[in-house]
């Protein structure tokens, strides 16, 4: 099933040469600014996801490697197709030759297979996690070799497109195409399609239909005893969330991919449906409304998670300490991990190494005395005050 595939072409011949479905400039202007939004929204929303989850350690956890690979594999399928394959839906014409044609057909397809298996892995981790909790999780390295495998098997099931792309010159433009091979017993394309259908769309919304269903009911069944500790009723608040998070991106995945299959199911079994001009709009749309999955996962992610949200904050001061001859010395500081991130309340000083300043024993002493009896040095989780010695004001992290 190939999410870069126009109408595959049927290398028409005699008074049909000509292109059939050029389109005004307004209609076209309109869809450019379209299929070009989903490509700056993707490729910025997933990158910042890989970034939050990379830089941060606490947010490197196994569902959270999956998260890095589904959205790495969106931004790439967004980048690397959607421009590409909106041109050629515009004007019928191939105008990047043969090799770019076979990878278009190629790693694209191969992206979005990624992308759906990595929605998988995480249904089948949290389905894990909540109903077996006492059993062992994926460590690190057992996780990259999940994800490898994921690659492995999206590669090979996208290959057939590869090795059969094609073009072909017609009077007056040029197509990309799938030359598919006719044999006299079996339907090789329609074969493809269908099972490239089961594999990629039904077969892994089952799974994760499956295993959402029993880990929500699993959760939303369990009661909170009343005399449980602060930190189970947060742990299962958080497992919570996770997956009502989970299951409005899975449920995004089906509602934005069902027309895609359905078009090219039918294309496949009602070929004559697809010989007017207005088929070219219709497949625009759906290809934007399957393309447009890739964009809503990190708005999604920040919505529905607070843990996203806060390392995002613009107003949460981060000072990172790099372990470099010459770095800045912190002195008499009371620090919070926040995502990994050291965040600071500097109430002494923080100077250069040619500037430095020690704060005195019994300024100290003074300090370590406010933190244990509760006073103005104790820091709240729930809201930070950092007092930063070149500012006149304080600034204020609600996290």
């Amino acid at each position: 099933l190939s999410s870069v595939m126009t109408l595959p072409p049927n290398l028409p011949t005699g008074s049909d040469d000509f292109n059939q479905f050029v389109q005004p400039p307004w209609q076209i202007s309109v869809w450019a600014v379209l299929y070009c939004s989903i490509v700056a929204v993707s490729v910025v929303g997933n990158s910042v996801v890989i970034w939050i989850i990379l830089a941060h350690k606490r947010m490197r956890t196994v569902t959270n490697y999956f998260l890095v690979n589904l959205a790495f594999a969106e931004a790439a399928m967004s980048a690397f197709n959607t421009v590409i394959n909106f041109t050629y839906a515009v004007h019928n014409e191939w105008y990047f030759g043969l090799v770019y044609c076979r990878f278009h057909n190629f790693f694209p397809v191969a992206a979005m297979f990624a992308s759906i298996y990595s929605m998988t892995a995480i249904a089948i981790d949290r389905y894990v996690a909540i109903i077996h909790p006492l059993q062992q999780r994926l460590s690190s390295t057992e996780t990259r070799v999940v994800v490898c495998v994921i690659w492995i098997l999206a590669l090979l099931l996208a290959f057939p497109q590869y090795y059969y792309s094609s073009t072909a010159q017609l009077p007056g433009r040029t197509v990309c195409y799938i030359d598919w091979p006719e044999y006299s017993t079996v339907d090789f394309r329609k074969m493809y399609y269908v099972c490239m259908t089961l594999l990629v769309y039904f077969l892994p919304l089952c799974i994760m239909g499956w295993a959402y269903t029993t880990a929500g009911f699993t959760l939303w069944a369990s009661k909170i005893p009343g005399d449980s500790t602060e930190r189970y009723k947060e742990q299962l608040t958080a497992k919570r969330k996770v997956v009502k998070m989970m299951i409005v991106v899975v449920c995004t995945f089906a509602v934005c991919w069902l027309p895609y299959h359905v078009y090219f199911l039918l294309h496949q079994f009602f070929p004559h449906l697809f010989e007017q001009r207005y088929i070219q709009q219709v497949y625009l749309a759906v290809m934007w409304l399957a393309m447009s999955s890739t964009m809503y996962n990190p708005i999604i992610y920040c919505c529905l998670n607070s843990r996203w949200d806060v390392c995002l904050r613009p107003n949460a001061i981060r000072v990172e300490l790099w372990h470099r001859r010459g770095a800045f010395l912190v002195e008499g500081i009371h620090t919070v991990q926040i995502c990994s991130t050291l965040l600071f309340a500097l109430p002494d000083a923080v100077m250069s190494q040619k500037h430095r300043s020690v704060p005195s024993a019994e300024e100290r002493r003074r300090h370590l005395t406010s933190q244990r009896s509760g006073g103005a040095g104790e820091l709240d989780l729930e809201s930070v005050t950092i007092g930063l010695p070149w500012q006149q004001s304080h600034v204020e992290l609600s996290l």
